[in-house]
């Protein structure tokens, strides 16, 4: 399992149209899961998303969570997150996990997240989504189960 954090303001997630979810300020975070991933790594990355300290205190040193902050987290499905590029020029997703073991799992970490008293907003799994973020910092991390 692989999530690419990023740190944001408002950021809203739309499909066909429609405004589906939006946090005031918060985590994105795009949301691989690997073809050997279970429900074990969904708990190990739901405390990491909990914990991660990537926000500033008032000394204006990254020393809080999205928690400590009061922050909420927009979950987003998004298997190119395993795209292997290095051979040829098209990404390989053979990494990825199959389609209903990946919404399945992405479902259980959402709510691993909920469990542990977070906000937390979905994406529509498997859907074309329009994503509109405004980074803070920018703030960029990846972390990998």
């Amino acid at each position: 399992m692989k999530a690419v954090i990023q740190r944001v303001r408002r950021t809203t997630l739309s499909v066909d149209g429609e405004l589906i979810s939006e946090i005031p300020f918060g985590l994105a975070v795009y949301l691989g899961i690997k073809n050997t991933d279970t429900v074990s790594e969904c708990e190990i990355m739901a405390k990491k998303l909990e914990k991660l300290r990537i926000f500033e205190d008032e000394n204006g040193k990254m020393n809080l969570s999205v928690a400590d902050v009061g922050g909420e987290i927009l979950l987003i499905s998004q298997f190119t997150v395993y795209g292997d590029c290095s051979h040829g020029n098209r990404p390989s997703f053979t990494e990825a996990a199959p389609f209903r073991e990946a919404a399945l799992l992405y479902g259980y970490t959402g709510l691993k997240l909920q469990e542990l008293g977070l906000t937390v907003k979905l994406g529509k799994f498997g859907a074309d989504m329009k994503i509109e973020q405004f980074n803070d910092g920018p703030v960029t991390v990846i972390y990998e189960v």
